[in-house]
């Protein structure tokens, strides 16, 4: 049977959560950051994926 195509997920997917250890650990080695940077991050600025891809930048060494 077809999934039904009217039903759409309520989840925001350009957000990243600071609850989740896994999502947190895996965004946090992308962006080649440290986890208590990453919550540092989302603490100042959101969960915005896209604010936190831009704004990792500045603790890259």
């Amino acid at each position: 049977m077809a999934d039904d195509k009217g039903k759409r997920d309520l989840r925001d997917r350009d957000r990243e959560s600071a609850e989740d250890v896994y999502k947190v650990d895996c965004f946090a080695n992308k962006m080649r950051i440290s986890v208590p940077q990453l919550h540092e991050l989302i603490r100042k600025h959101g969960s915005d994926r896209e604010t936190l891809e831009r704004e990792s930048r500045t603790f890259r060494v």
